[in-house]
């Protein structure tokens, strides 16, 4: 990884019903505030928020919004990929993704290189709750985690709700992440999305880079944005407010790790990664991958 200046970006989609003329109307909007965000401050990577396309909630039944998007590559990724390519410059971007068959519909990030080709594709894993067409929601949950190698380093990503969750980001440390992005359209507390945040950026030893919704979507839900980007030793370097806007950061790997402020005189050379114990995680593989909940009332 080379040092370089990565951006959070939230921009609110078109409120009111979901139709072909404004989910055309939030990409145009997405591609106007990454070119304003470039060209104001030089960043190399640009996130956007989960959904930008159309917004989280739809209002739309899995085969409705099946009908509205498009595959991937397509019309929902092309002005992003021209905007990359015009700019030079990496772009995550959350959209809804056509899968192969009516009603299979997938929550994706798109990472976009500067050539404007596609990088990787990661689909969401963690559905929230609600969210799932298995229960009554919308998207079809992926299964693998998505690492890709870049000219600024090996970027993750992983989608809101996903941040809830250690091993995903785990996952993705271990085959080399060194940033990974979370476009987000968080539906609790602001307390909730700057813990797990910076959880899982401590827990690994990443940058992240968090951009969360604003505004209100189609399906009328109010997002408080305050995007952030955090560093491998959990500190919050840019926060957003809750309107329209970006936050930057300089994500420098030579201080990833030394800036770390001890709080007390023993040597603080800890490593999460180095120091897991591996013999634990083999003897316990069955516990780790079984079935469970929570023993509370929801």
């Amino acid at each position: 990884m080379r040092a370089f200046t990565a951006a959070a970006l939230q921009v609110a989609p078109v409120p009111g019903p979901l139709t072909a003329e404004s989910i055309k109307t939030n990409l145009d909007r997405c591609v106007e505030w990454v070119e304003r965000c470039v060209t104001a401050t030089g960043a190399e990577l640009v996130v956007l928020p989960e959904t930008a396309s159309t917004g989280f909630i739809t209002g739309l039944s899995a085969e409705q919004l099946w009908d509205l998007v498009a595959d991937i590559p397509g019309p929902l990724t092309d002005p992003l990929a021209e905007c990359a390519r015009r700019l030079g410059v990496h772009i995550v971007y959350g959209t809804y993704e056509r899968g192969p068959e009516r009603g299979v519909v997938y929550n994706a990030a798109v990472l976009f290189l500067p050539s404007g080709e596609i990088g990787g594709v990661y689909r969401k894993t963690h559905p929230f709750c609600g969210e799932r067409r298995d229960q009554g929601g919308w998207v079809t949950p992926g299964v693998d985690p998505v690492v890709v190698d870049t000219d600024l380093g090996r970027i993750g990503m992983i989608i809101c709700f996903d941040g809830d969750f250690p091993e995903l980001a785990r996952a993705e440390a271990l085959m080399g992440a060194e940033v990974i992005c979370r476009p987000s359209a968080l539906l609790r507390s602001a307390d909730i999305w700057e813990l797990t945040t910076r959880a899982r950026a401590y827990d690994n030893h990443v940058f992240v880079v968090a951009a969360n919704a604003t505004g209100t979507d189609p399906g009328g839900t109010l997002y408080f944005g305050n995007s952030l980007i955090v560093t491998p030793i959990a500190e919050v370097v840019a926060r957003a407010a809750t309107h329209e806007c970006w936050v930057t950061a300089r994500l420098d790997p030579q201080r990833a790790l030394s800036s770390l402020t001890p709080g007390s005189s023993v040597r603080q050379g800890f490593d999460h990664l180095a120091d897991r114990n591996l013999e634990f995680l083999r003897r316990h593989q069955d516990l780790l991958q079984s079935p469970a909940s929570s023993p509370f009332p929801r």
